[in-house]
């Protein structure tokens, strides 16, 4: 994240400050459940001023057994999961509505706060992780709005991390109440007296009354912008998804483009390669997960990211089934590793050849230590393939695929050491006419209401542009508006 000015510093408020004012508040008033490291958040109401005025109950049914008799029994039989968390606080809720009678109190706002985590292990080999989440009320009897969030810890002491937890607790419930006006802010409060050096929101969604005008995907892509996490996902109905969850244990394939708009060349490549990707015998299709990345750069194509812009590229991967993921990895070698990191299945990258001339660029690498080869040690890990689309040399009309693809002098050696080893798969059973297919051109061509665009790209997607009127130049000034 970017640092703070000082005059920014100077109005953050005090943890102990934040919780005073909620205390001092007589309608705002709620449960504490906490589960898995302790009662980290509730503790600062408690030493704060007037606790009384806003706890309701504490509890931490740290015990399996206890938790499972009081929230149910997970289906998956584990507790550090986004179904526990919002099976905490809809029953807590749910209790504090039967408990507390609204005509004694008719000018409450409820709310219910919940942690489930697992801090580090003992040997050090897990740095843990959690879910945080806040039901609350910003009217009296208003229907409950919530913020859940999921949280990767960076600290290497159990305690620490517990310190970590209990401020962005404090943080959240703070900014539900007072800051809840615009989520961007929001994102940013909850790392008041915080770094992302010590915890990382790696997932957030926002539902309810307050946040009915709010698109949780403009909400990934802001933990993207700010720095707060590397990578955020969305699935094909616009939620928000924990990469974690998405990627375990999958055997996975991506394409990266700006996809503005899916054209038949981005259809044509993601069948191709699948097909080839499933036709590995170690891929076992029932547990393969393909992914459309954009990164940062590629929505900053010209100038700042354009959320509406954004949000009609999204649109139309969505529509289309397509599980998205918004990153800011330049290199091609840091994607690979943040999937390392989650599986140990088969990984595979599409792309066209004009990308693997790319990556064969020594500029991209000059950063790193080991250079080029540094990045390509951890580009081709372990199994990894490229599953090359090739291009249309449209001067001599050549196919250019791996067999005769000009990379640097320098590095045909190392280039011929990959195709040797069959790292890079040819996609044979390409659709020539779409090679011939420049999204760039594509994109020019519906702003300049030129129909010829409508051949190039999907039915579903034509319809879409259509109907909204995407990417054009009318679409274009709204935005800017």
């Amino acid at each position: 994240m970017a640092e703070l000015s000082e005059d920014e510093f100077q109005n953050i408020l005090s943890v102990e400050n934040k919780c005073t004012r909620l205390n001092l508040n007589e309608n705002i008033y709620g449960t504490f459940a906490e589960i898995g490291a302790g009662q980290e958040t509730v503790r600062h109401f408690f030493r704060a001023r007037n606790p009384k005025g806003t706890i309701a109950k504490t509890l931490s049914a740290y015990d399996k057994d206890f938790s499972d008799a009081i929230y149910g029994l997970d289906p998956q039989n584990r507790y550090v999961t986004e179904a526990r968390l919002k099976g905490m606080i809809d029953y807590e809720a749910t209790l504090i509505e039967k408990r507390l009678s609204r005509k004694k109190y008719p000018d409450k706002l409820f709310f219910s706060y919940a942690n489930t985590v697992a801090t580090i292990d003992w040997a050090k080999k897990y740095k843990g992780h959690g879910w945080l989440g806040i039901k609350f009320q910003r009217e009296p009897k208003q229907e409950y709005s919530e913020i859940i969030l999921h949280v990767q810890f960076h600290e290497n002491n159990a305690s620490q991390q517990q310190i970590s937890l209990g401020i962005m607790g404090v943080n959240l419930i703070y900014a539900a109440f007072y800051q809840s006006n615009d989520p961007k802010v929001l994102i940013k409060k909850l790392y008041d007296h915080l770094s992302t050096d010590k915890i990382e929101i790696d997932s957030i969604n926002f539902r309810g009354p307050v946040f009915k005008d709010v698109d949780n995907r403009l909400m990934s892509l802001e933990l993207v912008k700010d720095g707060i996490t590397d990578a955020v996902m969305f699935s094909k109905d616009g939620n928000n998804i924990l990469p974690a969850n998405a990627l375990y244990k999958k055997n996975i394939l991506t394409l990266r483009g700006s996809f503005r708009p899916v054209t038949n060349l981005n259809l044509n490549m993601y069948m191709t390669s699948r097909k080839l990707f499933l036709e590995q015998e170690e891929v076992d299709p029932e547990n393969t997960v393909t992914i459309f990345e954009m990164t940062l750069n590629n929505l900053k194509a010209e100038g700042e990211i354009n959320e509406k812009d954004f949000l009609d590229r999204a649109d139309l991967l969505c529509a289309s089934g397509q599980t998205v993921m918004i990153s800011n990895f330049q290199e091609y070698y840091k994607v690979v590793e943040y999937f390392a990191q989650h599986t140990k299945k088969e990984l595979g990258l599409a792309m066209g050849a004009d990308n693997l001339v790319d990556i064969f660029n020594e500029k991209y690498y000059r950063h790193l230590s080991g250079g080029i080869l540094e990045a390509f040690g951890k580009l081709f890990f372990k199994s990894l393939k490229v599953y090359l689309y090739p291009m249309l040399d449209e001067k001599t009309g050549e196919i250019i695929d791996s067999s005769n693809l000009k990379v640097h002098p320098r590095m045909r050696e190392l280039y011929n050491f990959f195709i040797d080893n069959n790292k890079v798969i040819d996609i044979t059973e390409y659709d020539r006419d779409s090679l011939e297919i420049h999204p760039r051109k594509v994109y020019e061509m519906i702003r300049e209401g030129n129909p010829e665009w409508e051949d190039m790209v999907p039915g579903l997607t034509a319809k879409m542009i259509k109907e909204k009127n995407l990417f054009s130049k009318e679409r274009a000034s709204e935005n800017e508006a």
